[in-house]
């Protein structure tokens, strides 16, 4: 969880993705979207674009399922043979990026990056580190601020989250090399 926070944190950065936080991220996909959850945890997540989007998840995986729809993988391991026809990968992952745990957030967003479009739930300040200066250039499309979230009912994050979406063919389909960044709704 946050720099910021007084709360021990839970192992491998397990939270739960609540329904507001979804919210914002459903102007952005298509009706009917199907995505890939690598870092599936209970799922909640895929109930909230399954119900209210209609997307289907075609895999989720978790290195510690919670589950039975969720296969165990570690999701660095996640290759194009996991994905099928999946036009997204859509996760909360674990925030980790220190260099003691080998910058995991960062290896995480180029594997999936690498594979397709890819939208994740990650902390606001990410994009203005040092950390995030390559990984933006090189794949950031639009971020989606959304705020403060309620990961544990109603005590609410002392960071700001936003959505942001990763493609490695971030300059193929455009013209300028800017990331749209989406007011606050």
């Amino acid at each position: 969880m946050g720099k910021r926070s007084d709360f021990e944190r839970k192992d491998r950065d397990y939270y739960d993705t609540p329904y507001e936080a979804v919210i914002p991220l459903m102007a952005h996909l298509p009706f009917g979207a199907t995505f890939i959850e690598p870092c599936a945890g209970n799922s909640a997540l895929v109930r909230h674009l399954s119900i209210h989007l209609a997307c289907t998840c075609l895999a989720q995986y978790d290195i510690e399922p919670q589950n039975s729809d969720t296969k165990e993988m570690d999701a660095l391991k996640l290759q194009e043979a996991h994905l099928g026809s999946a036009e997204y990968i859509i996760t909360n992952p674990p925030w980790i990026r220190t260099k003691k745990s080998g910058y995991l957030l960062h290896k995480l967003l180029e594997v999936f990056a690498n594979l397709r479009p890819t939208w994740l739930l990650i902390d606001s300040d990410w994009h203005d580190t040092k950390q995030s200066g390559k990984l933006l250039d090189d794949y950031c499309l639009k971020i989606v601020p959304i705020g403060r979230v309620k990961w544990f009912g109603n005590m609410t994050g002392k960071d700001n989250c936003s959505w942001y979406l990763f493609d490695k063919n971030k300059w193929k389909d455009y013209i300028s090399p800017t990331i749209e960044f989406y007011p606050r709704i």
